[in-house]
């Protein structure tokens, strides 16, 4: 052994050591930002709207009235055969001892329904403003002095209590939502690698990412104002886990490869991650580029999900080319027990699922791809089927309080809405506007509420149901006919996200396709290829969301389907779907660069990644599938529709419809780069002289 050997192997050794220390290190810096991350998560409705939005203009101008933004709550005695006198007494002295103990708007009074079945009270409180920690004890509070009793129910509506009820749905996802992720990507990883020990590498490699984005997300906060939600938390956890576990069935399939051909761990790791690092790199960097067209969209919450996504893709990216090949290259060939790649030795040689797949796709493509777009085609008809704009109380998995009241409200005052509509005028104007909304044929009444800095605020109750078709109607011809003033409160801020969601998807869907296409022109080479890869996942999405179209309402009952379900759904689908196709299309171009025809080119590439494609699909399926048993439709819908899409892209278009459609084309896939071109004949070698004679 030389000189040069011998000084090199210690320096290898300490390389994993030092990239452990930096990690120690790094966590150490950013574990107190991480932890406080939940302090800046905010799920006020308002709070996802944009600040052009008539409804958060209302609310700013709320918080700067006297007593600031009201916590607005309606408390509801029913019962089935009738309020009697005992009954109105027990509403008397509860509403009483909710006004003593808390500093209420005005006088809460009684509004008794036609039918003698249900007491209303209207209440306000100032006190806790924007600060949602005292919202939820002030509603709290109240919940534990109104007390159903000897038979008459007592429930807490109103938008106050459906914000502290969706904002402990947000709060619970935390636990439950990171510990159903790891147990699903363990139970994955265990059947994948069938190994004690390999599969705990991955998943703890993931978590320290996963820490190390609530670190960043929360100093992007700080430094930047990005919005940070209970959604989009918990979709960056979901990211960080699905996409950094795929990044790492990628390099520990390669790593494996590489310890059969090179004697040491270290050696074999530097030759995995210069052969699929490139891959790694484009793949993510795509996810990252097509989340951070988010930020050209309108809705704060789409916008703040642009950055907090890529900063856990980006995250476990770091986290996967660093500490996860210090880890196993520490821990040696021992890992993979009991499955241990011997140096020198082969792999099996059995035919694979893959092949097989691939075969059968090379043997008629054209029929393949045929029938495989008239099966998506087929399935994204189910669009039209998709339920109308979900309502604030039909988001809840399981309904609290406060959509049993709204529920109740409903049925008890057919005639009248129940939730206030906030209108914001000029102090000047307030009695001229004010005389206007009374004389709306869609108002039942509007009351004079606070006055301060110049503007006034009106309270206004529709005739129609809150949500319902009429007081939209009510709403809109309000905003038209209320020169200078703003319309505002839950139903308004309900409408504004619609509208919002609507133009988002026009601007944003172009963007994200055509930075897409641009990365994978750049990293193919090629205009076919990109063209065939977005078309793909186009597909995939419009059949994902067909697919949820024939379960969301018809199985599940669901009543209605989240705005920005297309926009967030169409994202994550064309950013994750080009991202397999990039593995499948590296590994393509790699052999026709070595000189394989381009059907062998194509199936040896489907061959040799499809096993590691199809286990990080399943994944990632798996991870976005955990959405789906959360307590809120939003999210379950969202997690449904990318998972039934990731498995579509996995089992269907990478095996199928790219790769015989590949085939099908032949060197064209490639067109105009050089690979499209027929290579040039062998020139013929000098001829043997005659011989003479």
């Amino acid at each position: 052994m030389g000189a040069g050997e011998t000084r090199t192997r210690p320096r290898r050794r300490a390389v994993p050591w030092a990239v452990l220390a930096l990690w120690i290190g790094l966590l150490a810096v950013v574990g107190p930002f991480a932890a406080k991350l939940s302090d800046v998560q905010h799920d006020r409705a308002v709070d996802y709207l944009p600040a052009s939005a008539d409804s958060t203009r209302v609310a700013k101008i709320e918080d700067r009235l006297p007593g600031g933004e009201a916590t607005e709550l309606v408390l509801v005695y029913h019962r089935d055969g009738g309020l009697g006198a005992a009954d109105r007494d027990t509403a008397a002295r509860q509403i009483a001892a909710i006004t003593r103990a808390n500093p209420l708007t005005g006088t809460p009074r009684a509004v008794p329904s036609a039918d003698g079945t249900t007491l209303m009270y209207p209440l306000a409180s100032t006190a806790p403003g924007t600060d949602e920690k005292k919202r939820d004890a002030f509603v709290n509070d109240v919940r534990d002095v109104a007390r159903s009793t000897d038979g008459m129910s007592v429930v807490v509506g109103g938008p106050g209590a459906l914000a502290t009820d969706a904002g402990e749905v947000y709060n619970s996802l935390g636990g439950p939502l990171l510990y159903t992720t790891v147990a699903v990507v363990a139970v994955l990883l265990i059947l994948i690698y069938r190994s004690p020990l390999l599969w705990l590498v991955p998943l703890a490699v993931a978590g320290v990412a996963d820490y190390l984005s609530m670190g960043v997300t929360y100093g992007l906060h700080q430094a930047f104002g990005t919005t940070v939600s209970g959604q989009s938390t918990g979709v960056m956890t979901i990211l960080v886990f699905g996409a950094g576990t795929d990044y790492a069935l990628l390099i520990i399939s390669r790593y494996r490869e590489e310890l059969r051909r090179v004697e040491r761990p270290y050696e074999a790791m530097r030759e995995a991650l210069r052969g699929c690092g490139p891959a790694v790199l484009a793949s993510s960097g795509t996810v990252a580029a097509g989340l951070l067209c988010l930020l050209a969209a309108d809705l704060n919450s789409s916008r703040g999900m642009g950055p907090t996504g890529t900063v856990g893709v980006l995250c476990a990216l770091v986290a996967m080319l660093t500490l996860l090949p210090a880890v196993l290259v520490l821990l040696g060939r021992r890992v993979f027990w009991p499955l241990v790649p011997a140096y020198g030795s082969e792999p099996s040689s059995r035919r694979g699922l893959f092949a097989a797949m691939g075969s059968s796709a090379g043997r008629r493509p054209l029929v393949v791809l045929a029938a495989g777009a008239a099966l998506l085609g087929a399935l994204a008809l189910g669009t039209l089927n998709l339920p109308g704009p979900l309502k604030q109380q039909d988001s809840f998995a399981h309904r609290p309080d406060s959509v049993t009241a709204l529920e109740t409200l409903a049925r008890a005052y057919p005639e009248r809405g129940t939730q206030p509509i906030t209108v914001i005028t000029p102090t000047g104007r307030a009695e001229a506007t004010l005389s206007a909304v009374r004389g709306h044929a869609g108002v039942a009444s509007a009351e004079r509420g606070r006055s301060g800095g110049g503007w006034t605020e009106l309270s206004v109750i529709a005739r129609g149901a809150p949500q319902s078709a009429a007081e939209t109607a009510t709403i809109k011809a309000l905003r038209a006919d209320l020169d200078g003033s703003y319309v505002g409160g839950p139903s308004a801020q309900q409408i504004d996200l619609q509208d919002t969601d609507a133009r988002d998807r026009l601007v944003v869907v172009p963007i994200v396709l055509v930075s897409v296409l641009l990365i994978l022109i750049l990293l193919l080479r090629s205009l076919v290829a990109p063209l065939l890869l977005v078309a793909a996942v186009i597909a995939v999405w419009g059949a994902a969301l067909g697919i949820g179209g024939l379960v969301f309402g018809p199985l599940l009952g669901f009543e209605g389907t989240d705005p920005g379900l297309g926009l967030l759904s169409f994202v994550f689908l064309v950013a994750l779907g080009v991202d397999y196709g990039i593995f499948l299309m590296h590994r393509m171009r790699e052999e026709s660069l070595s000189g394989a025809e381009p059907a062998a080119a194509a199936l040896t590439a489907l061959r040799t990644t499809g096993g590691v494609i199809a286990s990080a699909g399943l994944v990632l399926a798996a991870t976005f599938a955990v959405l789906t048993n959360m307590g809120l439709l939003q999210l379950v819908e969202l997690g449904f529709v990318i998972s039934v899409g990731v498995l579509l892209d996995t089992f269907l278009v990478r095996t199928y419809l790219v790769t015989s459609a590949s085939v099908a084309l032949g060197r064209k896939v490639w067109w105009p780069g050089a690979l499209s071109r027929e290579p040039d004949p062998e020139p013929a070698g000098p001829r043997e002289p005659a011989p003479v004679g």
